[in-house]
């Protein structure tokens, strides 16, 4: 018998009389499953049953706006973005030539066409439309629609958001930000929680006291985005200052604005951020020009007024400033908050969990052992277990090979 696993369902699969019979269960019990199976080859053997004609084949553009929109709809009111995202990746699919294909017909090329006929288009964008068909055909399969899904492979050259922020270039870029989004790029920083979640922090949710303070994040993109987590120094003392400057409130948005919602939106906070950035850029602009004309003696007064900053900003970080500052996305101080938890050791299960990660793999990107991390590792071990590293090494060289070979033995 075979059978196997889509999504949460058991299919089977086998030949008879050299044709491929391959149906759904439509069950999440793999014995079921197999007892299906078994009825199915028994009818076919006393002749009860003859191959069952296939499904007639759906039309991707059908399928795109009777199926997959109205799922996507149904099952993403928690989360609009989410939908709005698969709704443009629809109107993208559908402008393209691969509406008119049926899902069978569909392979990796047809995306790799996509990719070449909208080569215009941004690599953000035309991934929408691809991850739209890659998980459209998946639960195309699920749903027995689909034999089996095409590999579809996204556009290269896509934004990252996995850049790190080193201090250095916080400090001057966080000095720079006008409030709301000072304090929030504090927090981004130094807790690593989503630029979403903090938006719609409210003081309900945020402990603060003469110790110390925890946050709560008690909505989220799954179960596993509701957690608490403890403040360090720094957002302590922000939170703190935010919260005895608005009156020591006890409900009520942690960063209210005039928005329609009342707090602070993304689209106002990338503002916020491309300002800070663009008067980085400035001051690294005039500094090497500066150093080209090599005619100023007060090259700190001359940056400062090209950035329009305070010549005392300009002495604070003008290593950074000569440096130069790369341009880096607001979700890039959440990644590095992660990417500083795991090179201190946080193990990848701790991490998911301060991160809010339903899956352990999405974690994995933030770990990068390095040779001494794994030495460490091996470290804890020196004092011995099973075997007796410690005790062993001190026998003589035949007595210590004897006991070693027992000590197999005997497992």
């Amino acid at each position: 018998m075979s059978i196997y696993k889509r999504g949460e369902v058991y299919w089977y699969k086998f030949m008879w009389k050299g044709e491929l019979v391959r149906e759904s269960t439509k069950q999440g019990n793999d014995k079921v499953a197999r007892q299906m199976e078994a009825a199915h080859r028994t009818s076919l053997a006393k002749g009860e049953v003859g191959i069952r004609d296939k499904k007639p084949s759906v039309g991707l553009s059908d399928y795109l706006k009777k199926d997959f929109l109205p799922f996507v709809e149904a099952n993403s009111k928690a989360k609009p973005k989410t939908a709005v995202y698969y709704r443009y990746g629809v109107t993208l699919l559908l402008a393209s030539d691969m509406g008119s294909l049926r899902l069978e017909e569909i392979t990796s090329q047809h995306a790799a066409g996509f990719i070449a006929r909208n080569s215009r288009l941004s690599a953000s964008t035309m991934n929408c439309g691809l991850r739209t068909l890659r998980r459209a055909l998946k639960l195309a399969e699920e749903w027995g629609k689909l034999e089996r899904s095409p590999k579809v492979t996204l556009a290269t050259g896509e934004r990252q958001r996995e850049r790190i922020v080193t201090e250095a270039e916080f400090l001057a870029y966080v000095e720079l930000c006008r409030q709301p989004w000072h304090d929030v790029a504090v927090l981004l920083y130094g807790s690593g929680i989503r630029p979403g979640e903090a938006y719609k922090l409210r003081w309900e949710h945020v402990i603060v006291n003469g110790a110390g303070g925890v946050i709560q994040i008690a909505e989220g993109k799954s179960r596993a985005a509701r957690r608490f987590l403890p403040m360090v120094p720094e957002v302590y003392r922000t939170t703190k200052a935010r919260w005895e400057s608005l009156g020591r409130p006890a409900e009520g948005w942690v960063f209210p604005a005039g928005s329609v919602s009342g707090h602070l939106e993304e689209s106002a906070a990338k503002i916020h951020h491309a300002k800070a950035l663009h008067k980085l850029q400035a001051a690294t602009a005039a500094i090497e020009r500066c150093a080209k004309n090599a005619r100023h003696s007060d090259w700190q007064a001359v940056v400062a007024t090209a950035a329009k900053v305070e010549k005392g900003y300009v002495s604070r970080h003008a290593e950074t400033l000569k440096t130069g500052v790369k341009p880096f996305e607001p979700y890039c101080l959440r990644h590095t908050a992660l990417t500083r938890l795991a090179e201190a050791g946080c193990d990848a299960f701790t991490l998911a969990r301060i991160a809010g990660h339903s899956s352990i793999t999405i974690t994995q990107r933030y770990c990068h052992p390095q040779a001494d991390a794994i030495e460490r590792a091996f470290g804890k071990l020196a004092g011995g277990h099973k075997i007796r590293h410690s005790e062993i090494s001190q026998l003589p060289e035949t007595v210590a090979e004897d006991t070693l070979t027992l000590s197999a033995v005997g497992d």
